[in-house]
């Protein structure tokens, strides 16, 4: 894994989604709900980007393609009446150097727990595709969810949070500023530990003053004027 991804062992998705509203990245996020099988489970590499159309020689033929370090990125178009990835799957990704897989249904959970692959799932679900529709020539090329496209030139971020996508010319960037708002909210927590509450730390009293004089002043540009980081 590239230094900058290994760096994300120290961060969260929350905090990387607060850099990214920082910085102004747009935020492209998986949907709620999408999260680990196993508890605790944390993936970071490049988008394997992989459309499921009922069989699974498409994500055979996306291993062709990974690299070490990859997270597969399934887009079944948020279907709830098929699980999508099951044992065998997991184990062939395992195989190809995979790092991890991200959406859709999944199942043979007992058997993912063992894998030990990070697998992350809207759930669990015994039915596996019983259809075969035709393959989109950019079955390989995109992974969509809602309005966004997730390609190989975005990194998945996932954990216990949730999973987040950020183009890669940009992730570096973005963990610089998450790893800025870790360490500021770890001396806020210390401080508020020993004692110092947390509008006394962001001066709360001061905000509610300047908002009395100017309605427009939000808590967000208090927060950046005093050097606070619990919003974004």
């Amino acid at each position: 894994m590239p230094k900058d991804l290994a760096d994300f062992a120290e961060l969260s998705t929350p905090l990387v989604a607060d850099a990214c509203v920082r910085l102004g990245e747009p935020l492209r996020a998986a949907p709620a709900g999408v999260l680990p099988v196993v508890a605790g489970q944390r993936v970071a590499g490049r988008a394997l980007p992989a459309r499921h159309y009922g069989s699974v020689d498409v994500f055979l033929e996306a291993f062709t393609r990974a690299g070490p370090g990859d997270v597969l990125v399934i887009d079944n178009a948020g279907r709830r009446d098929e699980a999508c990835v099951g044992d065998l799957a997991v184990l062939e990704a395992e195989a190809a150097g995979v790092a991890g897989v991200v959406w859709g249904l999944h199942r043979d959970t007992p058997d993912l727990v063992e894998i030990g692959l990070p697998v992350f799932s809207y759930g669990r679900h015994a039915p596996g595709p019983v259809r075969a529709d035709p393959r989109d020539p950019d079955a390989l090329t995109t992974a969509r969810f809602g309005e966004h496209e997730v390609t190989a030139d975005d990194v998945v971020l996932a954990d216990d949070d949730g999973v987040l996508f950020v183009p890669s010319a940009r992730v570096d960037a973005v963990l610089q500023v998450a790893r800025t708002l870790f360490r500021t909210e770890r001396e806020q927590a210390r401080r508020i530990r020993a004692g110092e509450t947390l509008r006394a730390q962001t001066r709360f009293d001061a905000y509610l003053a300047a908002r009395a004089e100017d309605p427009t002043y939000t808590f967000r540009q208090h927060l950046r004027r005093i050097g606070g980081a619990i919003e974004e």
